[in-house]
């Protein structure tokens, strides 16, 4: 059974879509929700009436999530009603697509601001609360654009790919404190894909069909460091994985050395995953160790 045993919850871009389902899925299971929604006294309030109509709580929060004061002032009064936060959902996002050729910087700017300084805001407002508390459960919310890339979505690809590093890096300095961070890659209708996805596969990508995902990725038995996908009602985790550490001897060690072993370095038969930059620095160190003593 997937737990939450009086937890107190924020999701951020909540008042539709993919935010609106997870802040749904988590009052059903009794988690008080804080609706954020820019704007939220309309969006945000709509999803605050659904979530107590069925016997669930909930309150409206309109605050932008790149106005780092307006987000401290958010979880600040969210502590002050119920105590503590013990889940952040950081969902909110924009689209600004065109080619980079042709994209304005200001564009460019605007979606790192909202999905990747956003994300960052609302998780430093949460993390010393958690800390203190000895709980906390982060969903950052990645894309498939940010992991494999995408036409016409540096910006958005960027932000996302961030996302994941961030992710990474934040498990491990969560791990000590009882903080778990994970990252949801959807693949959803919703408002911000409106005419990139016809009819007939929107049908199917329903943001209800992914909610369980963000669901179980905060719950009290989550997983920490992953990266799940989801999408009409399909999942599948992604790993950053790489293939042979190949030991170049210093006489080959040159541009044309490399190019002479490019096949042997792509070859992904012999996948390997590293818990940490600092490990993946030993195994390198320990197979040039062990390619110069068979040399010798």
């Amino acid at each position: 059974m997937v737990k939450f045993e009086n937890r107190v919850a924020i999701v951020t871009g909540a008042g539709g879509g993919l935010g609106r389902a997870h802040a749904l899925a988590l009052a059903e299971r009794g988690v008080a929700v804080v609706v954020n929604d820019v704007g939220g006294v309309t969006g945000g309030q709509a999803v605050v009436d659904e979530i107590t109509a069925a016997g669930g709580t909930a309150v409206a929060d309109g605050a932008d999530i790149t106005d780092r004061a307006a987000v401290d002032a958010m979880v600040a009064a969210t502590v002050e009603r119920w105590g503590g936060v013990d889940i952040l959902i950081n969902n909110a996002g924009i689209l600004r697509d065109k080619t980079f050729a042709k994209i304005e910087l200001e564009d460019f700017r605007a979606v790192m601001e909202v999905h990747l300084m956003g994300s960052v805001h609302c998780t430093k407002a949460v993390w010393p609360h958690m800390v203190e508390q000895g709980y906390g459960r982060i969903l950052m919310t990645t894309s498939a654009s940010g992991i494999y890339g995408n036409f016409g979505q540096a910006n958005y690809g960027a932000a996302k790919s961030a996302l994941v590093g961030l992710t990474n890096v934040l498990a491990i300095e969560g791990a000590r404190r009882g903080i778990r961070v994970n990252a949801l890659a959807p693949t959803a209708a919703t408002q911000m894909t409106d005419g990139l996805i016809d009819a007939e596969a929107a049908a199917r990508l329903g943001p209800e069909t992914i909610a369980p995902g963000a669901v179980y990725l905060v719950s009290e038995d989550a997983p920490t460091g992953a990266i799940l996908g989801a999408g009409a009602g399909v999942f599948a985790l992604s790993k950053m994985v790489e293939g042979p550490a190949v030991y170049l001897p210093e006489s080959e060690r040159t541009a044309e050395g490399l190019a002479a072993r490019w096949a042997e370095l792509d070859d992904f038969a012999d996948l390997r995953s590293h818990a940490s930059a600092f490990e993946q620095t030993g195994h390198y160190v320990e197979v040039a160790a062990a390619a110069a003593q068979v040399q010798q």
